[in-house]
């Protein structure tokens, strides 16, 4: 009998494996929005950073610094798996919403800590707006406008957890005096035609109507009144050291006063993290930063008008405020 002499199919190439980790695409801060076509612009929302992985196996929310935060974000993970696809990631961010649709970092954190708060994990909602990795293929090399067409279709429309975040279709800079206007955080420009490359980056630009930035906590000075705090000292990053830029006085309850004191006294420092020498301060380990907003840069590297927006751990030197040149 004659042998056949079809050929054998090739096999299939191999799937890209899905990264247990991506270091995510940070946005450069500018003072205005960028002009032309190749521009893309969105809401900035203010949360956390979420890599929402999915495969076979297992579901997981992966935090800016690497840390995973399922357990914290069980609504999004659980949700994730429900968008019909074997294997993804998914960038975007959790946020919970005012009562005017305006995403407020405060509510977030009260609705994913332990202490009793009138919003609970139902209320965060995950606004996706990359696609990295679908179905064994590894997306980042594709331009933006293509990741996002293929994320559209999966996310657009749902009025759940996860939800797309739209490209507004409108002149940058009319757009971000619209959100300034609203009271939004700011504005996200992105290139269409570039690819995802982790780190901050060029091609992904964020608009503040009012800056907002997170520094470490060095220590404090007392209050007059007892218990409390008078300013928080704060710290940015230079290169591999910290720098002070300056203290913050203002933005809490007198309660959150005296919560932030304990914290702080619980991880003293004997000297501090930085060059300062400040008669009467109380100082602590860098391992806290601060959600500040604030309205410019003094001459002299100070921030100016900060004002206290909320606390938490350091995940990594990616949470604090780097200077790469003059503020």
């Amino acid at each position: 009998m004659a042998k056949s002499l079809r050929k054998k199919p090739s096999p299939a190439p191999p799937a890209d494996p899905i990264p247990r980790r991506v270091e995510p695409c940070v946005a450069t801060l500018v003072d205005v929005p960028p002009k032309g076509v190749d521009w893309a612009f969105e809401v900035k929302w203010d949360g956390y950073r979420l890599a929402v992985h999915v495969d076979a196996s297992e579901a997981r929310a992966i935090t800016r610094g690497g840390y995973d935060w399922t357990k914290k974000f069980r609504s999004i993970v659980d949700e994730a798996r429900e968008l019909g696809h074997v294997s993804m990631v998914i960038d975007g961010e959790a946020v919970v919403l005012d009562d005017q649709g305006r995403s407020d970092f405060g509510l977030l954190q009260r609705a994913v800590g332990k202490r009793p708060s009138a919003h609970d994990a139902n209320e965060i909602i995950f606004y996706a707006f990359d696609l990295l990795y679908l179905d064994g293929r590894d997306l980042r090399n594709l331009p933006l406008s293509e990741r996002r067409r293929l994320l559209e279709p999966i996310v657009a429309g749902r009025e759940r957890t996860i939800r797309f975040s739209e490209e507004v279709p409108a002149d940058g800079e009319e757009f971000f005096r619209v959100a300034c206007e609203l009271g939004l955080e700011g504005i996200i420009a992105k290139r269409r035609d570039k690819p995802y490359r982790s780190g901050r980056r060029p091609e992904w630009l964020k608009i503040k109507c009012v800056r907002r930035d997170t520094f470490a906590i060095i220590g404090y000075e007392p209050s007059t009144v007892p218990g409390a705090i008078g300013r928080l000292l704060l710290a940015a990053r230079r290169g591999d050291d910290l720098v002070y830029v300056g203290g913050c006085g203002t933005g809490w309850s007198h309660q959150e006063s005296v919560k932030l004191r304990e914290l702080l006294n619980a991880i003293p420092s004997d000297r501090p993290a930085v060059s300062l020498r400040r008669k009467g301060a109380v100082f602590a380990r860098p391992i806290l930063v601060a959600d500040v907003e604030y309205r410019a840069w003094t001459q002299d590297g100070k921030l100016r008008h900060p004002s206290f927006k909320g606390v938490r751990e350091m995940e990594g030197p990616s949470d604090v405020y780097e200077i790469t040149s003059e503020p």
